[in-house]
C-alpha cells in the first residue's frame, strides 16, 4: 500500500470518528463534516502540521485487532450462559424456583454447527408466552419486594438481526415499564442510529426485569432467576449479534469474570451468535472519553451486520 493509500484511509477514519462524535454530543465534533466528505485530494483531507490536531485521533489511539486470542476463545463443548449442555441428555436438569422449573420452558438444544446463528436452541414459544409466564407481579427473586415499581420486559423487532442487552432497568424505566427510555436510553438510540439504524429495527432488553435497589447491580441470586426468560426470548428472536452492555450484562451472558475492558473490542461466540460486549451507556454518561472506543466497537457489529445483507444479495 501506497503512502498515499494510507493517507486516503486515514482521513475516512477521521471522518467516521467526527461523524460518530458529533451524534453522540460531543462539542469537538461539530466540525464541518461535508467539508471533509467533498475533499478529493490527500493534500486536503489532511491538515498542515500546524493544524492536525484537531483531526487526528489522539496519540493513545491503538488501532483494534479483531482476532481473538487462541487462549481465551473457547473450548469445544464448553457450557455457555446457562443453557442446557449441547447433545443429547439422559434427563432433564432441574432448578428448584419459588415459581415452578424454568429449565422445563427451555426450549430444546440443538448442537451448534457453525458462526451463522443457526446453533440457536430451537422454540415454538412467542414472545407473548414468554411475558405471559414471567406475569406482571412476579417474585421469583428478593427484588419483587425491595421497591420495584413494575416488570420491565424486552421490546422491540421481533426479527431484529441486532440484539442489544443491558444489566436492569433504572428508575424511568421503572416508572414506564420500556426498558432503555431515560438518558442513557437517548445515548442509545444515538448509538443505534449511528450506524444506520433506529430503534425499532432492534430487540433490547436486560438481564434483570426489575429494578435494583438505588440502581446497585443485580445479585447472583437475582440473575439466575430472571436471565432464563432472556435466553428464551433470543431463542424466539434468533439476532445474528448480540451487544451486552456493560460488565454485568457480558459477565452474565457470557459466563465470565473477565472485566469488560478487556472483554471488548472483538466478538465472543454464544451458541453461534456474535456476542459483542461494549460499555453501557449510562457509564459512557459518566466518562464521555469511553466512547471513541464504543465507536470501534460499534464499527465491528456494523461491518459484520454489513457484509450478512452483501452475502444474502449475492
Amino acid at each position: 500500500m501506497g503512502s498515499t493509500d494510507a493517507l486516503q484511509i486515514a482521513a475516512s477514519e477521521v471522518r467516521e470518528y467526527l461523524r460518530f462524535f458529533r451524534e453522540l454530543g460531543v462539542e469537538y465534533a461539530a466540525a464541518d463534516i461535508g467539508a471533509l466528505e467533498r475533499t478529493t485530494t490527500v493534500e486536503n483531507v489532511i491538515p498542515a502540521p500546524a493544524e492536525r490536531q484537531e483531526a487526528v485521533p489522539p496519540p493513545h489511539f491503538k488501532p483494534i485487532s479483531f482476532e481473538t486470542p487462541a487462549k481465551e476463545r473457547p473450548k469445544a463443548g464448553a457450557r455457555l450462559a446457562g443453557l442446557p449442555t449441547l447433545g443429547p441428555r439422559p434427563e432433564s436438569r432441574k432448578v428448584n424456583a419459588p415459581k415452578g422449573d424454568l429449565t422445563q420452558k427451555m426450549p430444546t438444544q440443538q448442537a451448534a454447527t457453525d458462526q451463522s446463528g443457526s446453533g440457536i436452541p430451537t422454540s415454538d414459544e412467542t414472545l407473548e408466552q414468554i411475558r405471559a409466564d414471567i406475569g406482571p407481579d412476579c417474585s421469583r427473586c428478593k427484588l419483587s419486594t425491595l421497591g420495584r415499581m413494575q416488570v420491565v420486559n424486552s421490546t422491540g423487532n421481533r426479527k431484529a438481526e441486532l440484539m442489544f442487552v443491558g444489566e436492569a432497568p433504572g428508575a424511568d424505566e421503572d416508572k414506564l415499564g420500556e426498558p432503555f427510555v431515560g438518558r442513557a436510553g437517548q445515548l442509545l438510540t444515538k448509538i443505534i442510529e449511528s450506524i444506520g439504524l433506529e430503534r425499532k429495527d432492534v430487540f433490547i432488553g436486560n438481564i434483570n426485569r426489575c429494578r435494583p435497589p438505588k440502581n446497585r447491580a443485580p445479585e447472583s441470586d437475582e440473575t439466575a432467576a430472571c436471565k432464563p426468560f432472556l435466553l428464551r426470548e433470543i431463542s424466539v428472536v434468533r439476532p445474528k449479534v448480540i451487544v451486552v452492555l456493560g460488565a454485568t450484562a457480558a459477565q452474565n451472558l457470557l459466563e465470565t469474570n473477565v472485566p469488560i475492558g478487556k472483554l471488548r473490542g472483538r466478538f465472543h461466540d454464544y451458541y453461534g451468535v456474535k456476542v459483542m460486549p461494549t460499555f453501557h451507556p449510562a457509564y459512557l454518561l459518566r466518562d464521555p472519553s469511553k466512547k471513541r472506543e464504543t465507536w470501534e466497537d460499534m464499527k465491528i457489529v456494523r461491518d459484520h451486520l454489513n457484509a450478512l445483507k452483501g452475502r444474502k444479495a449475492e
